[in-house]
């Protein structure tokens, strides 16, 4: 260095010594308070003094992982939520699928008992639609002239009569339901065998017996069954139960209303039945004998 540089220029000592000093100094310091424990209260002093910086630098940092830990956990509990969901609504088809089988194979049981008890040629058909008209009350079910269905059959479920079959094509059948406006069906009281006619007045309304006097022996919960004096029914095959009877007084007849005891509405098959057995022909009064021997004398 030169002479003539200023005494605030002048250099301490060599770098290499200062390295050794502060080496052995470190040295002891790390020695000594590892024996004599010198530097703990410093420590814990500046502990205290740099916590919040430290609280400051690592807060942001866990908030963060907070945040994003949370909207992971959203996310799972989402797609739980939405695969729980989906099996649910499996779980819950699969039940309501199983019910529906109990239920038809129930009705199957029951109509097949209610075959078993008509001496007459049935078959199962399927309900496939409504009819088209929403003024009228038919059924289109899944049988026709190829499974040798006929027009006039009588088509009924385990519990009564539904309606008639009316038309027939190759693969399916037209059939009109008793509750039709105008269908008439004769039928008689089973508890005081009293005959009737009983109305069809539409779709999802009531039946109605007509032109019957104030005074009749019909009452509330009577059953009606097919009297079969038409030739078209069979006779005993339940139709509706009484469920209104008004005797208004000065009236000519009685307001009577029942309620078809089929319910198709519930069910998916019905049983095809052949119609009354024709009759035998009326047979000839001893009086035409006796004219025509008449005649020849």
């Amino acid at each position: 260095m030169h002479a003539n540089q200023p005494a605030f220029f002048k250099q301490g000592p060599k770098p290499l010594t200062r390295l050794m000093i502060f080496s052995a100094l470190s040295l002891a310091l790390l020695v000594s308070d590892a024996k004599l424990h010198l530097m703990d209260a410093l420590r814990q002093q500046l502990s205290v003094v740099i916590y919040p910086l430290q609280w400051l630098a690592t807060t942001p940092v866990d908030k963060a992982l907070q945040v994003g830990d949370f909207f992971q956990k959203q996310t799972e509990l989402i797609s739980e939520n939405r695969r729980l969901n989906e099996e649910r609504l499996k779980v819950s088809a699969q039940a309501m699928r199983v019910a529906a089988l109990e239920q038809e194979n129930a009705q199957l049981r029951a109509l097949s008992a209610a075959a078993a008890s008509q001496p007459v040629k049935r078959q199962l058909v399927k309900i496939l639609y409504n009819g088209r008209d929403p003024y009228t009350a038919r059924l289109i079910v899944d049988r026709g002239s190829d499974a040798d269905i006929a027009a006039g059959q009588i088509v009924v479920d385990h519990q009564g009569v539904a309606g008639q079959v009316i038309r027939v094509h190759p693969l399916t059948s037209e059939v009109r339901l008793i509750s039709d406006r105008d269908h008439l069906v004769p039928v008689m009281v089973e508890r005081n065998q009293l005959r009737t006619i009983v109305y069809g007045m539409g779709r999802n309304l009531p039946l109605e017996v007509r032109y019957m006097p104030p005074n009749v022996d019909i009452k509330e919960g009577d059953i009606l069954s097919t009297s079969g004096v038409d030739g078209i029914y069979p006779a005993g095959l339940p139709v509706a139960r009484i469920v209104k009877v008004e005797r208004q007084n000065g009236s000519a007849f009685a307001r009577i209303y029942a309620e078809p005891l089929a319910h198709f509405e519930q069910h998916s098959y019905l049983l095809a039945i052949n119609g009354a057995p024709a009759q035998a022909p009326y047979p000839e009064t001893a009086s035409a004998p006796a004219a025509t021997n008449k005649k020849k004398h």
